[in-house]
Order: structure tokens, then sequence, then C-alpha cells
């Protein structure tokens, strides 16, 4: 048995902090000052954390990399199977030209471009994040504003700062499972908190858009509809995430989000003339006034129905037992670690659920879309292929990071850390937002950014005296508002507008609001651990 140290170099816990922090370091330097690409920092950064768990945490090499193993697995089993599956189902709309039919039905909702904005970049782009997430709100939602008349630099700026709300229980939940996994808290206890946390962003974010578009004359006309579709989203993402499911939290506030605002009176009026000149640059998809027919709009539809669908029976309590004695559980081979009091890790054990877990889910309500878009099988499986393909460097990036982080906290580094970072006391629940955010500003995602930090979160709540179900929370919450200024995503929207080179232009637009909502949410979570708010805590 290997029993993790917290103090392993010169009996110092600041010097051992300091050796700990190495591969965080060496990610993050690639990262943001060399550039590096990211899948490469992430194999650097693992080879660093495998040295210094051997070397200086005298770790087993064996354990040492058996334990960077189960990380890789993890990384591809569920995460990257969720993400692979769900960007399948989208390709294959995209293939049927049934993608277009979707963006024309979200451009007759309403000429507005506000209300427009609002529909496909907080709510379409909510339920793009709730299925695929990684990337792929803001490359889909930026060029459906485009088509819809919005300048360049607009619909990406949008479309960025829309993406933050539902990144938390974004790829069917996949940064709070994670964030679970890693920290060895229940699910339902950090979705729960994390469900009473970003829903205060989403009663916010509706005005941010709507003043991002059309400045203060588009708050003061189209402030009732924001306000609607803000309230509605956050109330279901809150009941979602802690009475149904942190995988449907997302869809959920979505679809309820889009359906009250398309409820609103307001939403539905033509807009005026100079607001639509002042907005959009007057240039639009000729195929915007292009009719088509009823079956094959409800067919345009039919993967999220689906989706939808699927996952909500598989929440039936006879159909969940049912799906989960599938699942496998067996001792980690190679592994048998215990934390500085003895006691074993969670990590040594495995659990492997191969039908209960949203990619398969997902592969489920894909295997229908194929059916009921008519597409034949060899068809659908090369699509299949060719996301694989296109996500390798995405799936490398996920699992290295994944590999890292399970080499930090098995080895005992996170540990260390984090109770060198408990000495900021009650200070802590201030700061710990701000880790989450800096994590995914450099990896461009929050499930990396869990992954990193999640257990030094916890250790270090415990070591405070805070709850760490709450600190552990504040990463996820906090690192949803580092999306928007990621260098992956900047590039991202670049690319898909056509903007290449002109990532600077964008982060120094999107950059002020990241801040100043990230003071929201360190406010909100310092005052959750106090009297303030701590009866918004489960």
């Amino acid at each position: 048995m290997f029993v993790q140290q917290l103090e392993p170099v010169g009996g110092s816990l600041g010097l051992s902090a300091l050796v700990a922090a190495l591969p965080l370091v060496t990610v993050l330097v690639l990262l943001g000052v060399v550039r590096m690409k990211a899948h490469l920092a992430g194999l650097i950064g693992l080879g660093v954390a495998v040295l210094v768990g051997w070397l200086a945490y005298d770790m087993p090499l064996g354990q040492t990399l058996s334990s960077g193993a189960q990380g890789v697995l993890f990384g591809l089993f569920p995460i990257m199977w969720i993400v692979v599956n769900a960007l399948w189902v989208y390709r294959m709309t995209v293939r049927t030209r049934h993608f277009d039919i979707l963006r024309r039905s979200f451009g007759r909702l309403s000429d507005d471009p506000r209300i427009q904005a609002l529909v496909v970049a907080f709510c379409f782009g909510a339920l793009l994040e709730a299925l695929a997430g990684f990337g792929a709100p803001v490359a889909i939602c930026s060029v459906m504003l485009v088509a819809l008349g919005f300048d360049p630099v607009k619909a990406a700026v949008v479309a960025l700062v829309a993406n933050t709300a539902p990144v938390a229980f974004g790829a069917m939940g996949t940064p709070v499972v994670t964030l679970a996994q890693v920290t060895g808290l229940p699910l339902d206890s950090v979705a729960s908190v994390v469900g009473r946390q970003t829903p205060l962003l989403a009663l916010v974010v509706p005005l941010v858009l709507v003043g991002l578009v059309d400045g203060r004359r588009g708050l003061r006309e189209t402030w009732v509809p924001a306000v609607v579709c803000g309230f509605a989203f956050a109330v279901a993402q809150f009941v979602a995430s802690n009475y149904i499911s942190a995988q449907l939290a997302d869809i959920m506030a979505a679809l309820v989000g889009a359906g009250a605002l398309v409820a609103v009176p307001h939403a539905r009026r033509p807009a005026a003339e100079p607001v639509r000149a002042a907005v959009l640059t007057g240039v639009r998809s000729e195929d915007l006034d292009e009719e088509d027919p009823r079956p094959e709009v409800l067919r345009a539809y039919a993967p999220y129905a689906l989706i939808v669908v699927i996952f909500s029976l598989a929440q039936i309590p006879a159909i969940k037992d049912w799906l989960a004695k599938a699942n496998r559980v067996f001792d980690w081979p190679f592994l048998d670690v215990a934390n500085p009091a003895g006691d074993p890790v969670s990590g040594n054990v495995f659990t492997l659920p191969l039908v209960s877990t949203g990619g398969t889910l997902v592969l489920f309500a894909g295997l229908l879309t194929a059916a009921v878009l008519k597409v034949h099988a060899r068809v659908a499986v090369r699509e299949w292929l060719g996301t694989v393909h296109e996500l390798r460097f995405a799936i490398l990036t996920v699992t290295s990071v994944l590999a890292l982080a399970y080499v930090m906290n098995l080895s005992g580094q996170a540990a260390t850390i984090g109770h060198f970072v408990a000495a900021a006391g009650a200070g802590l629940a201030f700061l710990s937002p701000v880790l989450g955010w800096f994590g995914v500003a450099v990896s461009g995602s929050d499930t990396s950014a869990n992954a990193l930090f999640g257990a030094l979160q916890v250790t270090a709540a415990q070591q405070s005296g805070l709850s760490p179900e709450l600190l552990a929370a504040a990463n996820s919450s906090g690192g949803v508002l580092g999306k928007m200024i990621s260098p992956q995503n900047l590039t991202i929207a670049c690319a898909a507008v056509g903007l290449a080179g002109k990532e600077g232009d964008l982060l120094r637009k999107v950059l002020p609001w990241s801040l100043g909502l990230l003071l929201v949410m360190c406010l909100i979570v310092y005052a959750q651990s106090t009297v303030v708010l701590s009866w918004m805590l489960p």
C-alpha cells in the first residue's frame, strides 16, 4: 500500500506545495505563454505529474502510471463517449440539411435581432451545450446569427457571452460528473449546490445579451422578454439539478426558457426598422425566406426531442435500476493507495457505467435519429467515424488532462496544495471561483478545470472548516465564466464567422463581462459560506 504524504519535500508544506504545483504551472505556462497546442501541453504536464509523483512523493512508478491510466479511461468513457455521440447527432442533421431547416425555423420566430440573440445564442446555445459542449454552441450559434444578418464580430461576442450559465451542466452533466468523480463527493450533492449558483447567472446573462446587441435601447425595449427568459431558465435549471437529474438540467432549462420567451407577446412583435438597421449588417442568408414543409420542420426538431425523451425515461426509477445492472465495479489493477490518515482512497475502485451513462443514451438517440432522418447505415457509420477524427485532438487533450489530475490526486500532490491553500481561511470562499475561472480560461473546458482543481478545493475546504460541496461547486460555477475568454473558444468563434486572427479583438470585448460576472459569483459563494446566504445551500 502507498500512503500519501503531505510534506515530502524537506518536511515543508510550502516547498512541497511548490513542487506539487509544477504540473499545473507547466500546463498553464505552455498554454498561456508559449501558446502550445492544448493536447501537447496536456501530455507534457502529465509527464511532469508522473515525475513529481514518483520522485518527490515516492509513489511507486507502477502505481503512478496506473493512476494515470485510470484517468485516461475516465476521459474516454464516459467523458468523450458523450461528446462524440452528441456531435455525431449534429453532423447527421447537417448532412441531411435538417440543420438549415432548424435555423430557418428560429429565424421565423421573431425578426427582432435582440430576441433572435436570446433564442439562438442563449436558449438553443444552452441546448447545444447540454448535448455536446466543448465549443459546439459557440461555433454553431455564431454561424446562425451571421446567417440571420448579424455583424460577424457581434455574433461572435453574443455567442461567447451566452455560453456561460449552462456550461456547468454541459455535455449531459459531464463537468459535474467529473467533479464528483475526482472529489469523491456524491453527484447529487455537488449538482445541487451548483444548481443554486449558476441559475443566478441565468437571471443576468439575457439582459447582458440584449445590451450587447442594441445597447441601452435594447435593455429599455426588450428587458421584459429577457427577464422572463432568464427567470424561466434559472428556475428550470435549479429544479432539474436539485430534484430530477444533473444530466437533464440544461435540456430542461433551455426548453423552458425558450418556451417562456416565445410566450411573451412583446417577443413576437416586429422590430422597428431603425433597430434592425442599427443592429444588422443588412446581409442575410437568401434561404431564410424559404418555406419548409411542416413534416420536415418536425423532423429537424426530432433529434433533440428524442434525446430529451430517452434521458427522461432513463430517470424513471425502475428503468434507471435496470440500466444500472450493466455497471461494472472492480478494483483498479496495480493501485493500492491510502490517504495520510491511512484510509483507502476511493480511486482504488473503478465504476464503469456501460449503459446508464449519458453517451450510451445519446447513442441510442442517434440510432433513432438516423432512422427518422433517413440516413443510410453506411453514411451514419461514416459520420460517426468522421466525428471521432474531428475530435481526435480534443480526445487527446481531455484524456491527458484527466490522467494528470488522477496522478496528482492519487499521489497526494493535490492534497498538499489544498492544505497550503487552506491558509487563506475564510477568504478561500471568495477566491475559490477564481481558481475554476483560471482553469477554464487556459484549458477551455469546465470538465478539465474540475479535474485539475476539484480535489484541491475539497481538501482546502476540509482544512479551513468550509463546506467541501460549496467550494467544489464554486470551482465549476466560477469556471463557466472563464469559457468566453479561453483561447480555444475564441479561436472557434473567429473561425466560425471568418475572423481568423482577430482573437485579440474578441478578447478585449468579452473580458470585462467575464471579470464582472466572476466578481458577482465570488460574492455569491462568499455569502453562501456565511449566514447571509447559507440558507441557500441544501
